[in-house]
């Protein structure tokens, strides 16, 4: 892999601020830490841009795209790489009691989305309204929409209805924003979902989180809102911002309980009320970094947000020192807070240790988070790649790995991660999907990232030692992997992969001549542009 001048197929060089920079042999240099870059002109499909971004701007919906790219800016790919972002905001509705979920999209969309949600566990109905060109059209959608809100707005069931356009009504300009704001007592919530609009499924979780936040505060500011049901705390609270294992926000709490602190819900919400004593907190831990409309909320509200994670040695000190300066502690309350845990972190981290090269990549929003774990139980991490961009809240993380030599690379494409895995040579890859097939393909042991990493405790001394014997046991089986991949040589790859009585038919004819379409399309559509 490695040759005299660097790795084979790729240059490996440093950019002006030392960082290490991985570009393939014969290709523009990658964008770096989430600079923004068109995609193409002819790009096709329901999540892809292009015309159905300029036919939403046409039916009236700029002024929420123009909001969605100033709170979530695109990469070097202007549309998802993951799975459809509107499984990001369908997964918090469907998690939340007394709320109902409708989507309108295309059947084909739904059903996916809907075999994902109750795939991951969901135990609920999705609503659906179907449409057609003529209901699209003329209209009609909406008021098919209009009229299966009224038909399940229940307050004896429900507390909310939230309503998700998809990227083909979107597109057309369905006007959710006239639905009513509640009916009978049930709250309506609207929201449009685009793939063209929404790089992540993560960033989806912000749009709905912040819708909520947005019509709560409204409930606030005009009147008496409902206490959640065990109280309210009997001290200041830290809102957490993101999804965490279960036992990461109690792990936090213990965390706070020395400063005279309390964990306060978890955005996204598992309930109504929620909303209200996320509000009513003192300060806001944005765990995960890209909930940008939710932070506006909050900032709205007049409260503090505060970066990073209690994780690792080093990252608990800094936390618990920002967490006593947005409450005005004093110095000694809170080394004596750090004094209580960070012995047993050291300890934990010491207890666990993980050796080896590991390349880590994902797009659930606490990638950094995990490196920085990772690196302070002994691994070597040189690369961290996350699909979400870059944001305030993250940057403490980001110097810190910085700090270390590691390279990371926000709004990092599957390209970038693969060029990494490749040019690194680790002996563990933990990444998306095709991240892990790839590297098992290569002999390389592979972990999932969603699946086996982020399902873990994180923060604290629970978090410290928690990674261990995954990883460990990971790196441990590469002698398997290869004997592995040994058994299997010479099966094919690709269109030849599989048992074959003769010859597979692969007709190049054909992928030469679509190849030719291909490539006319391409030019036509920049001519148009230039146009």
């Amino acid at each position: 892999m490695h040759d005299g001048n660097g790795i084979q197929g790729y240059e490996v060089s440093r950019d002006t601020e030392g960082r290490v920079v991985i570009t393939p042999a014969d290709a523009p240099a990658p964008e770096v830490a989430g600079a923004a870059e068109a995609a193409p002109p002819e790009a096709t499909g329901c999540h892809a841009g292009g015309e159905m971004e300029k036919a939403a701007r046409a039916a009236g919906k700029s002024e929420i795209l123009d909001r969605y790219a100033a709170d979530y800016p695109k990469g070097p790919h202007d549309q998802p790489q993951s799975m459809c972002p509107a499984f990001g905001s369908l997964r918090v509705g469907l998690r939340m009691r007394r709320v109902a979920t409708i989507l309108s999209g295309s059947a084909c969309c739904v059903y996916g989305l809907t075999f994902v949600s109750h795939f991951y566990g969901a135990r609920r109905s999705v609503g659906y309204v179907p449409f057609n060109s003529e209901t699209l059209v003329t209209g009609k959608l909406f008021e098919d929409i209009r009229e299966a809100v009224h038909d399940i707005a229940d307050p004896a069931k429900y507390d909310a209805i939230v309503v998700t356009n998809l990227c083909v009504p979107t597109a057309s300009g369905v006007p959710l924003r006239l639905l009513p704001d509640e009916i009978d007592g049930v709250r309506i919530v609207g929201i449009d979902v685009p793939g063209f609009g929404i790089p992540t499924h993560a960033e989806a979780k912000d749009v709905l989180a912040g819708a909520m936040l947005a019509y709560a505060r409204r409930e606030i500011e005009a009147g008496p809102v409902q206490a959640p049901v065990g109280g309210r705390s009997d001290r200041p609270t830290v809102t957490l911002l993101g999804e965490m294992f279960p036992a990461d926000p109690m792990m936090i709490g213990a965390m706070l309980a020395p400063l005279g602190l309390a964990a306060g819900p978890v955005v996204p919400t598992r309930e109504w009320r929620e909303l209200y004593a996320a509000l009513d907190c003192g300060a806001v831990a944005a765990i995960h970094p890209f909930y940008t409309a939710s932070v506006r909320e909050f900032e709205h509200a007049g409260r503090p947000v505060i970066g990073s994670a209690p994780v690792g040695h080093d990252g608990t000190a800094a936390w618990l020192a920002a967490i006593g300066d947005a409450f005005g502690l004093p110095a000694d309350t809170v080394a004596a807070a750090q004094n209580a845990f960070l012995p047993a972190i050291r300890g934990a981290l010491a207890s666990a240790p993980i050796k080896g090269r590991i390349t880590l990549s994902g797009y659930e929003g606490s990638e950094l988070l995990v490196a920085r774990l990772l690196i302070e139980s002994g691994a070597e991490v040189p690369y961290v790649g996350t699909a979400c961009p870059r944001t305030p809240w993250s940057a403490a993380d980001a110097e810190w790995l910085a700090a270390k030599g590691v390279e990371v690379r926000y709004r990092a494409s599957l390209e970038d991660d693969l060029a990494a895995m490749e040019a690194f040579g680790p002996d563990l890859a933990i990444g998306t999907t095709p991240v892990v097939q790839k590297a098992k393909e290569a002999g390389i042991p592979g972990l999932y990232f969603t699946n086996l990493i982020s399902a873990r405790p994180l923060m604290g001394p629970a978090g410290a030692g928690s990674l261990g014997q995954v990883v460990n046991a990971a790196i441990a089986g590469r002698d398997r992997m290869g004997k592995m991949r040994a058994f299997f040589e010479g099966v094919g790859a690709g269109d030849t992969a599989g048992v074959w009585e003769g010859a597979p038919n692969l007709r190049p004819d054909f992928r030469a001549q679509h190849q030719k379409k291909l490539d006319k399309a391409a030019k036509a559509a920049k001519a148009e542009e230039m146009i």
